[in-house]
C-alpha cells in the first residue's frame, strides 16, 4: 500500500486535509430581531453534532485547525400562498445564518457567506405550534449545506 504526504483523505465522501486534527464551532450569536431565543443554541449544537459525527476531528471550543463561526442574520415569517382576498394559505418561516469558515491549513478554502432555508406551514397553525419541528428541519438543512460547502467544495 502506498501513501503520499499532503494528500487529502476522504471520509464519508468528504475532503479534509490530513494534518487537520481539531475543529471548532464557535457559539452562533442571534443578530435577528425576531428569532426564537433558543435558536442560536440549537443551531450551534446541530452544527457541532454534524461535524462530530461525520469527521474524525476532535471538537474544540475555539481555535481549531478548521473553524466555523457566525450568527443568525435573519428569522422571518411571511405569507407565500394566497387562498382568498387578504388571507394566506401558507406561511413561510425563513432562517438565514451567516457563516465564516476558516482553515488554518488551506486558507484558499476559507469562505464567508449566508445560508438560508425555509419551512412552509398552513396558515391555520401558529408559529408557536410548528416552530420546534420547523427549526429542527431548517437547522439540519443549513448544517448540511455548510458542511457540504466546507468539505465537498460545494
Amino acid at each position: 500500500m502506498f501513501s503520499c504526504g499532503g494528500v487529502k483523505y476522504s471520509f464519508k465522501g468528504i475532503s479534509i486535509p490530513p494534518e487537520a486534527k481539531t475543529i471548532s464551532v464557535v457559539y452562533f450569536q442571534n443578530n435577528a430581531t425576531m428569532a426564537n431565543p433558543v435558536e442560536a443554541q440549537k443551531f450551534t449544537e446541530k452544527l457541532r453534532d454534524m461535524v462530530s459525527s461525520q469527521t474524525n476531528l476532535a471538537l474544540t471550543k475555539q481555535n481549531g485547525d478548521l473553524q466555523f463561526e457566525g450568527y443568525i442574520a435573519d428569522y422571518s415569517v411571511a405569507p407565500v400562498a394566497i387562498q382568498s382576498t387578504d388571507q394566506a394559505a401558507l406561511n413561510r418561516l425563513t432562517v438565514t445564518i451567516h457563516v465564516k469558515y476558516t482553515s488554518k491549513l488551506e486558507p484558499a478554502k476559507n469562505f464567508e457567506q449566508n445560508f438560508q432555508r425555509f419551512y412552509d406551514y398552513s396558515s391555520t397553525k401558529t408559529l408557536t405550534e410548528i416552530e420546534t419541528t420547523a427549526l429542527e428541519e431548517i437547522n439540519r438543512q443549513i448544517s448540511e449545506d455548510i458542511f457540504q460547502r466546507a468539505f465537498n467544495n460545494w
